[in-house]
């Protein structure tokens, strides 16, 4: 094989491995509810 094809053959091979870590690594997290006092003071303005 030429050498240009050797190369093109690892670039290819760490994109691949790239997308595949990546989407190994996207895990949604559940939402958290935060709870906070709000003045009525801040409400009327």
């Amino acid at each position: 094989m030429s050498r240009m094809m050797m190369v093109l053959i690892v670039v290819v091979l760490v994109l691949v491995g790239g997308m595949i870590l990546l989407s190994t690594r996207a895990h949604e997290k559940q939402p958290t509810r935060v709870e906070k006092a709000v003045s009525l003071g801040n409400l009327q303005g």
